[in-house]
């Protein structure tokens, strides 16, 4: 037998698993993208105090979907406050596919990422609502709630239209053994099923990472959760 002397060449690596979406009623939807909004925010003492109300809102969603909600909530309820906010910010803090910044995805750290998150506040200010939290607009979270609360298609349009990045995140997730894979999972199985195309950038983002290249994005750091504008 030829010994192996080199690692030249390494096996691709396999794209995540496709997920066949559950058909669900706009007020379905809602509800789920708002949920996961919720449940992917930072778990501080607020966040612990909803949890125990949050199981009363599951009732008429698919059993797929209140399964894995359920599986999530348990897990964190057993886990408690201090470990629960050890494990969030060891997951997507210190990961870089484990970001849940959308654009960070395809720009990274990136000229190209500030023309992305401009393109979030165009979206949202297309519907009549500014975005006002703290965050960056294009936080997982934030865009979840916009299209929990907004009925304009342009808000699930841009929920999809990242959808390689959220399969990036979810096969990270899924790959670390994450309790947040019940999460991306849910998400996945909200939204249209990924083409042939698609599939081939999530791997190559699966495989290579976000850009790497850093400039300086403080102009978007402190921008004024959204709400509906006057008028």
């Amino acid at each position: 037998m030829i010994p192996k002397l080199f690692n030249r060449a390494t096996a691709r690596r396999p794209l995540p698993g496709t997920l066949e979406p559950i058909r669900l009623t706009r007020p379905q939807r809602a509800r789920v993208h708002m949920l996961c909004s919720l449940l992917l925010d930072y778990p501080d003492a607020q966040w612990f105090d909803r949890l125990a109300t949050l199981p009363g809102h599951l009732d008429g969603l698919p059993q797929e979907l209140t399964g894995l909600f359920g599986r999530f909530i348990s897990t964190a309820r057993a886990a408690g406050p201090t470990d629960w906010q050890r494990r969030y910010v060891a997951t997507f803090d210190l990961k870089r596919k484990c970001s849940l910044y959308l654009s960070y995805f395809a720009t990274g750290d990136t000229r190209k990422r500030g023309t992305a998150l401009v393109t979030f506040l165009e979206a949202y200010r297309a519907t009549g609502w500014d975005f006002s939290a703290d965050e960056l607009p294009d936080y997982l979270p934030a865009v979840l709630e916009f299209c929990a609360r907004c009925d304009d298609p342009i808000a699930e349009s841009l929920l999809a239209a990242h959808i390689e990045g959220i399969e990036v995140l979810r096969q990270a997730l899924e790959t670390s053994d994450s309790p947040w894979a019940d999460l991306l999972r849910i998400i996945t199985l909200s939204l249209p099923p990924v083409d042939a195309a698609t599939r081939e950038r999530v791997l190559n983002l699966v495989s290579e990472g976000p850009p790497t290249e850093t400039v300086g994005l403080s102009f978007l750091g402190n921008l004024p959760p959204f709400s509906p504008r006057e008028g």
